[in-house]
């Protein structure tokens, strides 16, 4: 899913046309603490000028390729930025900038 937010009326900031995509990636099996980790990077990414590429991983041996035993995680550019938490978008948007 690509979302992207940029020269917007009504509050939201106009943005940087030279903003780089980044990749957000969901690692999880599919709990309902990963769907909303991932509702929450959607959210961030639709509130802030990030133009992202959201995805859910629920592969295991993908998520083991991160270093990730707990889950939800989430990973920013191929990073993980948290474990085990289940940030608000206001969180994962502070990590996009």
């Amino acid at each position: 899913m690509v979302l992207r937010v940029g020269n917007v009326r009504g509050g939201v900031p106009k943005c940087d046309e030279r903003l780089i995509m980044k990749r957000i990636q969901v690692l999880g099996p599919g709990c309902p603490r990963c769907e909303k980790l991932k509702k929450n990077a959607e959210a961030a990414v639709e509130q802030s000028c990030a133009e992202a590429i959201v995805e859910k991983v629920t592969d295991i041996n993908a998520i083991i390729g991160f270093g990730v035993m707990t889950t939800p995680a989430l990973a920013i550019d191929g990073e993980v930025k948290s474990v085990g938490k289940v940030l608000s978008p206001e969180e994962i948007r502070n990590l996009l900038t």
